[in-house]
């Protein structure tokens, strides 16, 4: 073997973290000039910024008019955390997770809660048979497996006359894939994900059925300040028009109506839908022409468009672990990609982030290198052996 040659062009962004995302291509820190700072989010302007930023979410995502959109404390961990401790309980539970954080809402909802739940699982790359659930029990679920690069390919398991509830954690998948509204209860997703919003806030979006239950149904849990959506039995509407229950960060705000406002200039959810798919169309062509790596979704049809997964398949690799962090590595010294190694709990490979906010030339002149880099790194353990 030899050296191999460095590709002469450079993505020019090598921001594909899988969150903290790429801000917006426009994204400029004059663009957030606008921000109250020093003012109270209880003043005017700031609860007109709030309610702008729900909204415009529900004009972007296409939101119906009868669901509650709310601002919460502790990003999408935050949000998920307070459906559950706010609404399980009264039916029978089944938890389904395919990757690390489905598998967190697991041990909260068995460990913390005590719940009896049926627990569904599948391996990093699959998704469980979405057939076999009982939708008539409270279902806990993610849409998009960040960490393993797997999606629900659609709604058509979940039925429309279904008893219980839909708890689904959309976070990787908020903006970038089509959400079914009529067959989800309560959907949630943070600010720092498919929009390149700053971390720390989460979304709490509860359908008319989700609001029925919480004024129905006392937890026998006591529930933190923070996860309280009722007061005397009925919906604190304040939470959904902007009244956050702490204090938000108003600069965060601001840069997530930045974020809207750009998604609004790339055609909406259908211009983010398409740059997303467009990236992960390049990630596909490199691997159909290269057999030595492959999608750790072998399914294209449960294949995440946002947090894509890969693994090496040379027979040449003795440590799948140790290759993959030594080719991420090479990657970063180069400033070509950060933070693209796979997620600590997943299989050895790489994870490229696909959403909207990566320019598709960006994952072009990626290609390249991700090639110079495994060949580099096979040369490494070639002249090491």
């Amino acid at each position: 073997m030899t050296n191999p040659t460095k590709p002469a062009a450079r993505p020019g962004n090598p921001r594909f973290s899988s969150g903290p995302c790429a801000k917006p291509p426009t994204f400029t820190l004059d663009s957030l000039s606008d921000a109250p700072l020093g003012r109270s989010h209880r003043a005017g302007v700031g609860k007109a910024k709030l309610k702008q930023a729900i909204d415009e979410t529900r004009a972007v995502l296409g939101v119906p008019d009868d669901y509650r959109i709310g601002i919460v404390p502790a990003s999408d961990t935050g949000a998920v955390e307070m459906a559950m401790w706010s609404l399980l309980g009264q039916r029978p539970v089944e938890m389904l997770a395919w990757e690390s954080f489905g598998a967190g809402w697991i041990t909260d909802a068995v460990k913390q809660l005590k719940l009896d739940a049926t627990v569904r699982e599948a391996d990093y790359g699959q998704i469980v048979d979405l057939a076999e659930v009982d939708w008539n029990a409270d279902v806990v679920f993610t849409w998009n497996g960040t960490t393993s690069g797997v999606r629900v390919p659609n709604g058509d398991a979940i039925p429309a006359d279904r008893q219980g509830l839909t708890i689904c954690d959309a976070t990787s998948a908020a903006f970038a894939q089509e959400l079914p509204w009529d067959k989800l209860d309560v959907v949630t997703f943070s600010w720092q994900k498919v929009l390149g919003g700053e971390a720390a806030h989460g979304m709490l979006i509860l359908s008319p059925r989700a609001v029925e239950r919480l004024e129905s149904y006392t937890p026998a849990w006591p529930l933190p300040k923070i996860f309280r959506l009722t007061k005397g039995g009925k919906l604190i509407e304040g939470i959904f028009r902007g009244e956050t229950i702490n204090t938000p960060s108003m600069l965060c705000v601001e840069d997530y109506l930045q974020a809207l406002a750009w998604a609004r200039s790339v055609g909406g959810l259908e211009g983010l839908i398409a740059r997303a798919d467009a990236n992960t169309a390049v990630i596909d062509r490199f691997v159909q022409y290269h057999d030595w790596i492959d999608f750790l979704a072998e399914d294209a049809a449960i294949r995440s468009n946002t947090s894509v997964c890969l693994k090496f398949t040379d027979a040449r690799i003795a440590d799948g672990a140790a290759f993959a962090k030594a080719v991420a590595k090479r990657l970063e010294a180069e400033g070509v990609a950060y933070d693209v190694g796979a997620y600590r709990d997943a299989p050895p490979g790489l994870r490229i982030w696909c959403g909207a906010t990566v320019e598709t030339s960006d994952l072009e002149a990626l290609m390249p290198w991700l090639e110079w880099a495994f060949e580099a790194e096979l040369e490494a353990l070639s002249k090491a052996a």
